[in-house]
């Protein structure tokens, strides 16, 4: 078991060098393209996609960006559309392209986020340790926190924030525009890749299925902004879950055949290792849990 950890840890700093590199290589202008009448979706900059929703007398942003040059773009950027002051930051979870850009917001912006996703601010990630603690930095880290829901108004404008569940982490949250039925996922959603969970933070492919159906059922969201990815509708979230579904499946019945992890690997596209990796994990820990259980 201590190997197949380690193979996945490799695999997970492999993709996060790897990842980095090309964001810093094909970074373009933060821009910021309007999805319904008050909300915008933010794109370029170095970090994840975030979003911006406008209030009557103040703006909430969701997630960060990266660097301090990202942060001043979408801050001009907004400032292009809105008079209103950035009141708000929304992590919709902790990994580094959503959060790192919260230190170069101003200090008088509210950040909010789940428990599970301030917490996981002060861990530390692979040996790198974390440094949020540090005076000049802990007051840019989430001071409101909510595990189930939070409503927020943005003068008479409704923003709901949902928690339905582990999936990509412990923390991942959804922030839902009702009245303009969009809803930002974080990194509850890929297009084109594999869905990435992040172990090491203790997201679970099966429990992430949970929560997206979850989500579905609870939240009549039309439109779904993401991380990674281009605004989506609910067919495309229903089939992400669908093709989570069928891997999970796949692997199980691999492993009841008694194959190792390395000849499961080699059933599936490179691309898929790490997802199966973790599937993989899921499962062999979960049958070795029901073995201590019933040993006879």
């Amino acid at each position: 078991m201590k190997t197949i950890k380690y193979t996945e840890a490799l695999l997970l700093i492999l993709f996060t060098n790897a990842f980095l590199t090309a964001q810093e290589r094909e970074t373009v202008p933060v821009s910021l393209e309007k999805i319904t009448e008050s909300v915008y979706q933010i794109n370029g900059g170095q970090g994840a996609n975030g979003g911006v929703i406008i209030g009557e007398s103040e703006v909430l942003v969701i997630d960060a960006k990266m660097n301090e040059e990202s942060v001043i773009q979408t801050i001009v950027a907004i400032k292009e559309i809105a008079d209103e002051a950035i009141s708000y930051l929304v992590n919709t979870h902790s990994d580094g392209d959503h959060i790192m850009g919260n230190r170069y917001f101003p200090s008088s912006v509210t950040f909010v986020a789940h428990k599970n996703c301030r917490d996981d601010f002060f861990k530390d990630n692979f040996g790198r340790e974390s440094d949020w603690d540090e005076p000049e930095f802990y007051p840019f880290t989430p001071s409101l926190t909510f595990k189930k829901n939070l409503n927020m108004w943005l003068g008479k404008e409704k923003v709901e924030l949902h928690y339905f569940g582990v999936g990509h982490t412990t923390g991942d949250i959804v922030v839902f525009h009702p009245e303009q039925k969009v809803a930002f996922i974080g990194d509850l959603y890929f297009s084109g890749r594999p869905q990435l969970v992040h172990s090491n933070k203790n997201g679970n492919s099966f429990k992430y299925v949970k929560t997206m159906m979850q989500m579905l059922e609870k939240l009549d969201a039309e439109i779904f902004l993401s991380g990674h990815s281009d605004p989506v509708g609910r067919e495309e979230i229903e089939k992400h879950i669908q093709v989570m579904v069928e891997r999970q499946s796949k692997v199980k019945e691999l492993v009841r055949q008694g194959l190792t992890q390395e000849e499961v690997l080699t059933e599936f596209n490179e691309n898929e290792s790490r997802l199966v990796t973790s599937i993989y994990n899921e499962v062999t820990e979960q049958e070795a849990d029901q073995s201590t259980e019933n040993p006879y």
